[in-house]
């Protein structure tokens, strides 16, 4: 049999066409071994004996995908103008989607008229998928104007279906601009969705309060079509050793209830399929690690694992691999690094304390609790991070509720996100209509932070953070004012939507998770209270306002971007600058998203998409 060639798309890629202020530094992903000049790898001596020291992981790096985009529901910010060839692609692809034609109940607007309207805009949209995802997989996607139109902004729109194409060409290069036409290469995935601007930015505004309208996300907006491949390629083709790592790979991974295949199938003497796991669909990193760094001969693993120990601690280097090797390997190990647990030099305690958290010993979980507690910001948080996959324990839950109150914030906020994975009862969390998560925290140190990514969730710290009064607020040019006496238990807003003529006054608690819900939830029948119906973006961005102008005594803190972190993770000579966070100097205090319009579509509903072309 051939050996298939790899997708285009997993080549090594890099990112235009794209900003880089408000990125945060990611690691980036590890390199793939080197083939000597006699045809075999060279990997480092502890990497011996491993799938990694055979074989070269093709599909591993995460995906960089493309697209052309049409957002309807714009307040006449969209554009008409466009190169011919885009022009002409958009209205063949607003046809085969069924825009025009009673047959799809779409007649009541043709494609041309759709792509006249002030109200639409085309758009680029980018994304990045996960390496090895399975079919399902969600991800965040970016919704730029397209370069060259008019577009003034895309506050307010909701992105039609779109198909999602690898950046890389034919030949292997990046495409700054999606191509169009027969150019294209296959779709592996969509985008729909409400564009997500920055919240923190009055609509309209000027000054600090602006921001990019041309430039959006949706979150979790993206869906992978069909399954993204893992394949090992044999360096030295052989039937025999093929037939060897099969054996080994699914003794590890054995076939799971709902798995259509084994983990590894044969396809030549040079090339081996992989199946990730069901158990690891939303941890493909994980398992793509434990794969190359696992033993191909597991007769005597305690011996593999003292020969890693030993490895490890003469060249601390090798840190990172030995770790990966004796999780690998699984809990038979543990007797053998122990001991490493308080060893002196600190990389290879950290190697031990990490794949000795991972396989659950309980005998790590003190000196994890010691390292969150008193050692540098890195290490803390690290600690932490592996306390959050522990299994049940009364004392990690105890240790992570009293670094709630740590005077770091970082440390505060990786102590929630722990216990939140945890489940713990010291955060309450309710979903206001669902549209977004709101987490309140017992915490001495009231904090406001909310997410950028994934499903949008808004987080409280400090059960009794409230709208200080005497409050006096107006904002949004006075489409949106709160009033408040100190003596009184309620405080009166007042808010008129912008395409509206008339606004509407209510009264609600000034206790700020009530607040919140009031904020976000529809007035109707079913809810007991009234509310504004307001979107997560435009919740959050009356929150800022609040907290700017003084009425809110609490850190305010969002989520760093990792979209264009991640698109950039191929440009490492790129200098990436960390966003400032909020501070004293109003000048600090940097706008990142907008909140958009909610407002009913004034052409096409984009959700509302026929079955046979929906994702």
């Amino acid at each position: 049999m051939m050996l298939r060639s790899p997708p285009h798309g997993f080549c090594a890629l890099c990112v235009l066409f794209m900003g880089c202020s408000g990125i945060e530094r990611t690691q980036a992903p590890p390199r793939q071994t080197r083939i000597g000049p006699t045809g075999s790898l060279s990997v480092p001596q502890v990497m011996r004996g491993t799938v990694a020291a055979d074989t070269i992981l093709q599909g591993y790096q995460p995906l960089l995908v493309h697209g052309h985009g049409l957002v309807v529901g714009l307040n006449g910010t969209g554009a008409r103008d466009l190169p011919p060839a885009v022009r002409a692609h958009m209205l063949a692809t607003a046809t085969r989607h069924g825009i025009g034609s009673e047959r799809t109940g779409w007649s009541r607007l043709s494609p041309t008229a759709l792509l006249n309207s002030p109200d639409t805009a085309v758009v680029v949209v980018q994304g990045v998928i996960p390496p090895a995802s399975p079919k399902g997989t969600r991800f965040d996607v970016r919704v730029l104007a397209y370069p060259t139109s008019s577009t003034t902004s895309l506050e307010g729109g909701r992105l039609y279906t779109a198909n999602l194409h690898p950046m890389s060409g034919p030949d292997g290069q990046i495409q700054a601009l999606p191509p169009t036409g027969s150019r294209q290469a296959a779709p592996v995935a969509a985008a729909r969705g409400v564009v997500f601007l920055n919240p923190f930015a009055q609509p309209g505004g000027t000054d600090s309060d602006t921001v990019n309208r041309r430039s959006g996300r949706i979150l979790a907006g993206g869906v992978v079509t069909r399954d993204m491949p893992l394949r090992l390629r044999l360096v030295m083709p052989s039937h025999a050793r093929a037939s060897i790592l099969q054996d080994a790979i699914n003794t590890r991974f054995p076939q799971e209830p709902g798995q259509r295949s084994p983990t590894a199938r044969g396809e030549s003497d040079e090339s081996i399929q992989i199946i990730v796991p069901p158990s690891y669909h939303d941890r493909t990193r994980e398992f793509a690690e434990l794969l190359r760094h696992m033993t191909i001969r597991q007769t005597d693993p305690q011996r593999v694992a003292m020969t890693i120990r030993r490895h490890v601690v003469e060249n601390p280097s090798s840190a990172a691999h030995a770790s990966w090797r004796w999780r690998a390997l699984g809990p038979r190990v543990l007797p053998i690094i122990r001991d490493l647990y308080d060893h002196p030099a600190q990389m290879p305690r950290l190697a031990a304390l990490r794949a000795g958290a991972h396989l659950d010993d309980p005998l790590v979980t003190r000196h994890l609790i010691d390292m969150a507690q008193s050692a540098s910001a890195t290490v803390r948080h690290e600690a932490i991070d592996l306390l959050a996959g522990m299994g049940i324990d009364p004392q990690i839950n105890r240790a992570l509720r009293d670094l709630l109150n740590d005077e770091d914030i970082e440390t505060r906020l990786a102590s929630y996100e722990a216990l939140a994975q945890r489940g713990d009862p010291a955060i309450t969390r309710f979903t206001v209509d669902d549209k977004f998560i709101v987490d309140v925290v017992e915490s001495d140190k009231p904090l406001v932070y909310i997410t950028q990514m994934g499903r949008p969730r808004l987080t409280i710290f400090g059960r009794d953070l409230a709208i200080s009064r005497p409050v006096t607020l107006s904002t949004w040019s006075q489409r949106f004012m709160i009033k408040g006496d100190l003596q009184e238990k309620t405080v009166e807003v007042y808010y008129r939507a912008e395409d509206a003529d008339r606004g509407v006054i209510h009264r609600t608690e000034p206790q700020l998770a009530s607040f919140v819900q009031f904020l976000g939830q529809e007035t109707a029948p079913p809810q007991p209270r009234a509310g504004l119906d307001l979107s997560y973006g435009q919740v959050v961005g009356v929150l800022h306002q609040i907290w700017r102008q003084g009425y809110l005594e609490a850190d305010f803190r969002a989520e760093q971007d990792r979209i264009l972190a991640a698109m950039l993770r191929q440009r490492p000579e790129r200098r990436i600058g960390e966003r400032p966070e909020f501070g004293e100097d109003e000048a600090h205090r940097p706008p990142t998203l907008q909140g958009q319009d909610t407002r009913p579509l004034s052409t096409v509903d984009p959700l509302l998409i026929p079955p046979e072309v929906a994702p």
